[in-house]
C-alpha cells in the first residue's frame, strides 16, 4: 500500500494572518492512534483537505479545495437534552487514520459498480469539565467531496440520550451563489421552485432544504447535503447571523426535541459534494459511499421498470362496451398497451377520485375505517394481478401512508398473495426522526414481501437505494402532476431540479407528458394535461433525471403512433455509467449514461433557445449509430414536432445539438 498523506497542524493565528499555519506532513502506511491538537485529512488525489482544531472557540472545521477556502472556521457542536452543548470545552484525544477502498455494486443507480476510495480519521473528544462524556467525530474524504458524523458511544453513565440540536455551521468563503429551495416549516412535501441568489442576499432564519448548490468564482461548486440517514431527524439549512447552519427537524408535537437515541448511536453523514465543473457533483457516487451495504440479501427479485400512472392523464380509456371505474376491464386496457409496448408495471390509483381499496375518508385522506388491503366493490385485485401475470405485465398500487402503516404486516401479506410487485406510499410531509424510522420500516417489511417502493410527498434521497434497493425512487420536488392544475413546472424549474434535488439521487417526477405546449397555449387541464417544453425536452428527462421508476403517465392514446414513443419504451431507468457532457447553471445540462454497450445522451435547457456541440470523445474506438431526436424547426409554434435521423458516429463527432426554447435531446448509441 503507498503510503497515505495526512497533515498535522500547528495553528498559528495573529491580526495580520489569521489564516496562517505551519503544517508537518506525516507518511502513513499503517497509522496508529496518536493524540493531536489539530487535524487535517487530505482527499487521496490531494485536492481536498479537512481540518479539524479545537480552536479558542470551540470546536472547528475549514474545508480547502486546490487551495480556495470553501468553508472556513466552521463550529460543529452537538447539544443533549439536560447537559446542554457538547463542542465548546472539549479536548481532543485519540484520532486514528485509515485509507478507505472500496468496490461494490448497486442494483438501482448511475452506476452499476462504484470504486470508492477516501481518507478517513476519527477522532475522540472528551469533555473538559462536567460529565466528562467522549464522543467521536469521524471525517471522510473523497476526490469529490467531504463528509463528517457524530458517533456517540455508549458508557456506563450514558446508555440513552436526547438531542436538542446539532448546530453544525457552513461558514462559506466569499459570497457564493446559491441554487436553493426555501421551506416555510419542517412539514412539508418539498415541492417548490428554486431560487438563485448570493449566499448575503438569503433573508435570515429560513429553512433551505437540501441539498443546495453554491457556486464559488473559478467555477467551483460545492453541494450541501446529507448521507445515510436512519434513525435520526432529517436536516435543512437555515442562514443565523450571517452563518448557514444546519437545523434539524423536531420530533411532533414538540419543539425542543430533535433525536432520542439509544446509545451507541451515529448521526447522518454531512456531506459537501465539491468539484470544478458542476457535472462533477452529478456523476458523485458519494452519498452512496457513505451508505450501508446492502441489508437486502436476496435481490433477485428486484426489477425497475417503467410504469403506467393513469390517475395523471384523468383515467383516460377509449370509447368502450365497458363502463370506465375502479373495476377489471378499465385496468386491463392500461394492462393490455404495457404488454404490447414493453412497459413493466401498470398502476392501480383510483376512478372518481376514489381510491382502489376502501376508504371512508375524503379527498385521498384515508378515513377511521381505511382498509388498504380491501378493494372497493367490482375490483378484484386477484384477477387483475393474475390476468397480468399471463401477459408479463406487474401490478403495482398507490396507498396513502397514514392508511397504510398502522396496518403495514396486514396489508402487505395481502398485497404478496395477490401477487402485487410495488407501490407507491404518498403523503408523509415529514422528515423527523419517527417518520424515518417509519420509512425504514417500510423498506425493510416491503423487502420481505418482495415489494419495491415508491415514496411520494417523502423528504430527498441520502444514498441509502444502496442499503434498501427495492426503493426504486422518491419525490421531495415539484413535478408535472402539477401541470395538472397550473402552469408551474416550467423548463427552467426543471434544469434547476437537475443541479440541485436531483444530486441526490432517484427522483420521481411523473414523466411522459406526450401533450407538450408553450406559455401561450398552456392550459390547466386536469384530465389529458399539457406539459410545458418541447417533445424533446420529455424524452431528455427520461436521461437527465436518474428515476427507477419511470412513469409514463399519459394515456395510451397520447403515445400510440406519436414521435418519439419509440425513444421511451427503449430508454433503460439504470445504468453502468454516468458522465456529463455540458452543464451550465441555470441554463442546460447534457448528460450520457450507459447502458451495456448502449449509450443514451439526454439534454434540457431552460426557456432560452441554445445551440451547444456535444462531443462524443467518451467513445471508445470504432463505428457507432446514433439516433438523433432533436427539436423541430418549427417547435416554437409546435412543441409536439421533433426531427429524428440516423448517423455513423465515432469518438471524433460532435453532433449540434440546437435547442429550441424550453427544448431538448435525446440520441441513442449502439454499436454498429
Amino acid at each position: 500500500m503507498p503510503p497515505v498523506i495526512f497533515t498535522f497542524i500547528i495553528p498559528i493565528k495573529t491580526s495580520i494572518m489569521p489564516a496562517f499555519r505551519l503544517t508537518v506532513l506525516l507518511l502513513l502506511a499503517s497509522v496508529p492512534a496518536f493524540a493531536a491538537e489539530s487535524i487535517t485529512v487530505t482527499s487521496p488525489d490531494k485536492n481536498i483537505v479537512f481540518s479539524l482544531e479545537n480552536g479558542r472557540n470551540g470546536l472547528m472545521y475549514d474545508v480547502i479545495y486546490k487551495g480556495n477556502i470553501l468553508v472556513h472556521n466552521s463550529t460543529l457542536s452537538l447539544s443533549f437534552k439536560g447537559s446542554g452543548e457538547f463542542g465548546r470545552n472539549v479536548r481532543l484525544g485519540k484520532a486514528t487514520f485509515k485509507p478507505i477502498a472500496e468496490d461494490y455494486n448497486l442494483v438501482v443507480g448511475k452506476s452499476s459498480h462504484v470504486h470508492s476510495l477516501s481518507n478517513e480519521a476519527m477522532v475522540a473528544l472528551t469533555e473538559i469539565d462536567g460529565a466528562k462524556r467522549t464522543l467521536n467525530i469521524e471525517i471522510r474524504v473523497f476526490n469529490d467531496g467531504a463528509a463528517f458524523r457524530y458517533v456517540i458511544p455508549q458508557e456506563a453513565d450514558w446508555q440513552y440520550t436526547e438531542i436538542t440540536d446539532e448546530s453544525d455551521a457552513f461558514n462559506l468563503a466569499g459570497d457564493p451563489i446559491a441554487l436553493t429551495l426555501f421551506r416555510q416549516n419542517y412539514t412539508t412535501s418539498h415541492e417548490g421552485l428554486y431560487d438563485r441568489l448570493p449566499v448575503s442576499k438569503i433573508k435570515p432564519d429560513t429553512l433551505m432544504d437540501l441539498p443546495a448548490l453554491f457556486e464559488y468564482p473559478k467555477g467551483i461548486y460545492m453541494a450541501i447535503t446529507e448521507a445515510n440517514l436512519l434513525d435520526y431527524a432529517g436536516m435543512y439549512l437555515i442562514k443565523h447571523n450571517g452563518v448557514l447552519q444546519s437545523s434539524l427537524s423536531p420530533l411532533p408535537h414538540q419543539t425542543e426535541i430533535k433525536v432520542k437515541a439509544k446509545l451507541p448511536h451515529n448521526s447522518p453523514w454531512r456531506v459537501m459534494m465539491i468539484g470544478d465543473r458542476v457535472g462533477a457533483l452529478i456523476e458523485s457516487n458519494i452519498l452512496t459511499n457513505l451508505a450501508e451495504p446492502c441489508r437486502i440479501k436476496d435481490v433477485s427479485w428486484i426489477r425497475p421498470g417503467k410504469t403506467t400512472f393513469p390517475w395523471w392523464n384523468g383515467n383516460v380509456v377509449p370509447d368502450t362496451s365497458f363502463a370506465p371505474g375502479n373495476n377489471y376491464e378499465t385496468n386491463m386496457y392500461y394492462v393490455n398497451f404495457c404488454a404490447k409496448y414493453g412497459l413493466a408495471y401498470h398502476t392501480v390509483v383510483e376512478y372518481g377520485l376514489h381510491e382502489w381499496y376502501v376508504n371512508d375518508g375524503a379527498g385521498f385522506q384515508p378515513g377511521p375505517h381505511a382498509e388498504p388491503w380491501k378493494p372497493v366493490p367490482g375490483l378484484d385485485m386477484q384477477q387483475v394481478c393474475d390476468s397480468a401475470a399471463k401477459v408479463g405485465v406487474g401490478i403495482r398500487v398507490w396507498v396513502h401512508f397514514y392508511a397504510l402503516y398502522p396496518n403495514l404486516d396486514k396489508t402487505f401479506d395481502q398485497y404478496q398473495k395477490w401477487g402485487i410487485k410495488g407501490l407507491m406510499c404518498d403523503f408523509m410531509d415529514r422528515d423527523d426522526q419517527e417518520m424515518v424510522n417509519a420509512q425504514t420500516e417500510i423498506l425493510e417489511k416491503a423487502a420481505q414481501h418482495h415489494l419495491h417502493i415508491q415514496f411520494h410527498g417523502a423528504y430527498k434521497p441520502t444514498g441509502l437505494a444502496r442499503t434498501y434497493p427495492n426503493e426504486f425512487t422518491r419525490e421531495g420536488t415539484l413535478n408535472y402532476e402539477n401541470d395538472k392544475w397550473g402552469p408551474w413546472v416550467t423548463p427552467d424549474a426543471d434544469v434547476n431540479v437537475a443541479f440541485t434535488r436531483a444530486l441526490a439521487g432517484s427522483t420521481d417526477y411523473h414523466l411522459g407528458g406526450f401533450r407538450a405546449a408553450n406559455a401561450k397555449n398552456f392550459k390547466a387541464h386536469y384530465i389529458r394535461p399539457f406539459v410545458l417544453g418541447t417533445r424533446c425536452h420529455m424524452l431528455g428527462m427520461y436521461v437527465v433525471l436518474e428515476n427507477e421508476q419511470g412513469m409514463v403517465c399519459d394515456n395510451p392514446d397520447a403515445y400510440i403512433g406519436q414521435p418519439g414513443f419509440d425513444f421511451l419504451q427503449q430508454v433503460p431507468l439504470t445504468w453502468d455509467e454516468t458522465k456529463v457532457l455540458n452543464a451550465k447553471v441555470p441554463e442546460y445540462v447534457t448528460i450520457a449514461r450507459r447502458k451495456g454497450d448502449a449509450w443514451y445522451i439526454g439534454t434540457i435547457n431552460n426557456n432560452t433557445a441554445h445551440s451547444i456541440k456535444t462531443s462524443l470523445s467518451f467513445l471508445p474506438p470504432g463505428n457507432y449509430t446514433a439516433e438523433i431526436y432533436s427539436d423541430a424547426p418549427d417547435a416554437d409554434a409546435d412543441p409536439n414536432h421533433l426531427v429524428k435521423v440516423i448517423v455513423t458516429v465515432n469518438n471524433q463527432s460532435i453532433i449540434d445539438t440546437d435547442l429550441a426554447a424550453g427544448g431538448g435531446q435525446v440520441v441513442r448509441i449502439s454499436k454498429k
